[in-house]
């Protein structure tokens, strides 16, 4: 799996996903926030399958 995912997209899933997560815990207290666990791992691990299938990256240092 090459990296596919740049520094500032990784930051923002990893905003986003925070974000989603504290959906369960506070305000709507909705079980649909556990979709921030699996944006976060994307970030954690830089690859994004849908990336992939698409051809599209926006790591910069990283070739394919």
């Amino acid at each position: 799996m090459d990296r596919n995912i740049g520094n500032v997209d990784k930051a923002i899933r990893i905003t986003i996903g925070l974000v989603l997560i504290a959906l369960v815990f506070v305000g709507p207290q909705s079980p649909w926030g556990w979709i921030g666990v699996p944006v976060i791992l994307i970030a954690v691990f830089g690859w994004c399958p849908l990336y992939k299938i698409l051809g599209i990256s926006t790591c910069k240092r990283c070739k394919e």
